[in-house]
C-alpha cells in the first residue's frame, strides 16, 4: 500500500518539476525562441487557443521571431494577444506575418524576470510540499485503519521526506539555471 502511494506522489512531483521547466521556458532571456510566445492564448472561432495552434512560429535570427498565421483573419487577434501578454514585446504586423524584434534585456527587466522566476519556483515548491502533505494524510489513514504497521508508517514518512527533499532540490536547480541564463548579457 505505501509503495503505491509513494510512486503516485513521486509521479505527481515529477510532473510539477516538468511543468516548472516548461513554464520557465516561456520567460524571455534576450534570445528569440518560439517557446517564448507559443503559450499565448489567441481568440479564434470563439475559443482561446495557444498561439502555436493558430500560426507557425519561427526564429530566423537570434533576436527575431516571425509568426505566420494559418488564417490571415486572425492576425489582429494574434497581435492583440502579444501586446496584452506580460512579455513586453511589440509585434509589427505587415498584413501577412507578424515580426517581433526581441530587444536585449535591460538590467531592470532582468531583475523583474528573476523575481518572476523565483515566484514560480516557490509556487512549485509549495505544490510539492502539498503533495507530501496529501501522501502523509493517506499514510495516516492507512495506519489508523490498521492496514499498515507503525513501523511501515514511519518508514513511509522517511521515504516521503527524502523524495520531497530531492524534488525541491531539483526545483531549486531549475530556477538557478534559469536565473543564470537571465543574468547572461
Amino acid at each position: 500500500m505505501t509503495s503505491h502511494t509513494l510512486l503516485d506522489t513521486e509521479e505527481k512531483m515529477q510532473k510539477a518539476v516538468a511543468g516548472l521547466q516548461k513554464e520557465l521556458a516561456t520567460i524571455r532571456t534576450g534570445r528569440a525562441t518560439p517557446t517564448l510566445i507559443e503559450h499565448i492564448k489567441v481568440e479564434y472561432a470563439d475559443a482561446l487557443l495557444p498561439l502555436n495552434q493558430v500560426a507557425s512560429i519561427s526564429a530566423p535570427e537570434a533576436r527575431l521571431l516571425v509568426i505566420q498565421p494559418w488564417d490571415k483573419s486572425t492576425i489582429r487577434n494574434i497581435e492583440k494577444s502579444i501586446l496584452t501578454s506580460d512579455l513586453g514585446l511589440n509585434p509589427v504586423n505587415d498584413g501577412n506575418v507578424i515580426r517581433i524584434n526581441i530587444p536585449p534585456l535591460s538590467e531592470e527587466r532582468r531583475q523583474e524576470m528573476i523575481k518572476i522566476v523565483r515566484k514560480r519556483v516557490e509556487e512549485r515548491r509549495i505544490a510539492i510540499r502539498n503533495l507530501r502533505r496529501e501522501a502523509i494524510e493517506q499514510q495516516k489513514e492507512l495506519e489508523k485503519n490498521k492496514d499498515i504497521s507503525q513501523d511501515e508508517y514511519k518508514r513511509a514518512l522517511d521515504q516521503l521526506q527524502k523524495l520531497t527533499d530531492s524534488f525541491i532540490a531539483e526545483t531549486d536547480q531549475v530556477g538557478q539555471d534559469k536565473e543564470a541564463e537571465l543574468r547572461q548579457v
